[in-house]
């Protein structure tokens, strides 16, 4: 059976990831361990690790895409909650059988070797979760 192993990141959409840093790493004194530009999600990030997890501050690059529009209708703010599971495969069957809504019925995989996958919001409470598997 598939489990969740820990919170991964919680992820923040941002507009000015400059002026976010300003409260982030300035005010509290998070570090920031990465910045990069992730062009296959049109958004750039900067990585602040907390601990075992991190924060994700994210802004969007281009005006057409998912994360675009949820800045516009929802303003900044928390995008999504990231949990780390140990069968990412297991754990997508798992939630297909118990009826709850996907927005990745496959993994995608990104550059870091990471694959992920995301839940509706409509099953999690209005929370958009995401599934990272780390290699």
């Amino acid at each position: 059976m598939p489990v969740v192993k820990k919170v991964h990141h919680v992820a923040l959409v941002v507009a000015d990831l400059e002026a976010a840093l300003t409260f982030w790493r300035d005010a509290l004194g998070i570090q920031v361990a990465e910045r990069r530009e992730v062009p296959a999600e049109a958004a750039e990030i900067a990585f602040l690790p907390l601990g075992e997890s991190e924060l994700e501050l994210v802004r969007p690059t281009a005006q057409d895409t998912g994360l675009a529009r949820f800045l516009q209708k929802r303003g900044e703010g928390m995008h999504h909650l990231c949990l780390e599971v140990d069968d990412l495969d297991g754990m997508l069957q798992q939630l297909r059988q118990r009826g709850v809504e996907l927005i990745n019925e496959t993994p995608r995989s990104g550059a870091d070797g990471k694959r992920y996958a995301f839940i509706h919001p409509r099953s999690a409470g209005g929370v958009l979760v995401e599934l990272y598997e780390v290699p």
